[in-house]
């Protein structure tokens, strides 16, 4: 079945061509990537296309300054979105009721959905595309950058445009540890062992364990590239600003 090989096939791309991304193709992956199902048909999200060579220097710091961004054809900020939906219920004499938690999430799952059908239809047609993990850290800078209105919170970034080389096949988990029939069926040490172990007997995993001076691969991830510290002060950094946009917390 092609689809299915095409889907077990894909890669993320980060290096690309200079071939640019004809508008309206563009225009029309993301109208398509727009009819991905959400909550209640309300669409809580929003999509920033960022293609001026000037515009994506500027929004390169927030991502660490990954050559993705200014490599690109196109950099797209996907984002949740309450802005719009409230201001329609604004106007029509409704009082919303969605500064809290569970509508944030609600919109944080839409947009992913969203992001992820665009990459989808990006790449059956032709396109690579890259995730980047960076906009959580930064989302205040990357408003910024944006001019995000209040309630309008960036969630994720993707980068896309036709492929310099083409890629290979990224190491995925077998089915059997992420698959569970019926129940949750955790597995033994020795099955986790064996699951990860194709991945720890790469040539660039190695390479990774001997430049970070580590013993293990786990270690690599855990001290070297989301070590705790990191991870709670950026934790810190996007909360604030989701609740600087008037989402509130449940109290403890």
């Amino acid at each position: 079945m092609k689809e299915k090989n095409f889907f077990l096939n894909r890669s993320t791309v980060r290096c690309y061509s200079e071939r640019p991304i004809d508008e309206s193709l563009l225009r029309d992956m993301i109208e398509a990537a727009a009819h991905a199902p959400n909550t209640g048909n309300m669409q809580w999200y929003s999509v920033v296309v960022t293609r001026d060579a000037e515009q994506k220097k500027r929004l390169a710091p927030a991502h660490f300054n990954q050559p993705s961004v200014t490599g690109a054809s196109a950099v797209l900020t996907f984002c949740a979105d309450l802005n719009r939906f409230e201001q329609w219920c604004r106007i029509n004499r409704a009082t919303p009721g969605f500064n809290n938690f569970q509508s944030f999430v609600a919109a944080l799952i839409d947009t992913s959905i969203f992001a992820q059908q665009f990459c989808t239809i990006a790449e059956m047609n032709g396109m690579g595309t890259c995730y980047l993990g960076t906009t959580a850290y930064n989302a205040p800078q990357i408003a910024e950058v944006l001019k995000l209105p209040h309630r309008v919170v960036p969630v994720i970034t993707v980068t896309v445009g036709y492929p310099a080389a083409e890629g290979g096949a990224t190491w995925r988990l077998p089915i059997h540890c992420i698959l569970h029939s019926e129940v949750y069926e955790p597995k033994s040490d020795a099955e986790i062992a064996a699951a990860y172990k194709s991945l720890e007997d790469d040539p660039a995993s190695h390479k990774f364990i001997a430049e970070n001076n580590k013993e293990t691969l786990a270690q690599v991830f855990t001290d070297v590239r989301y070590p705790r510290e990191s991870a709670e002060y950026f934790s810190k950094v996007y909360l604030d600003f989701i609740q600087d946009n008037g989402f509130t917390m449940p109290e403890e």
